[in-house]
């Protein structure tokens, strides 16, 4: 799966419309946060980051 990052007003101008993919657990499930507010995602070159969930938009 990718995502498009959509970021908001807070957010790294450079992240924002980038390409991401999430981390996933051995069992197959996206690495979130307690509440399923932020995930953890990979870009192309290997960086990772803490993103806000709601502003990931799955490519189709």
């Amino acid at each position: 799966m990718r995502y498009t990052y959509l970021g908001d007003k807070q957010t790294d101008p450079a992240l924002i419309g980038r390409q991401f993919n999430p981390i996933c657990r051995a069992d197959g499930k996206c690495i979130v946060s307690q509440k399923l507010a932020t995930a953890l995602v990979v870009d192309e070159r290997g960086c990772r980051y803490v993103v806000l969930r709601r502003r990931l938009r799955l490519n189709r």
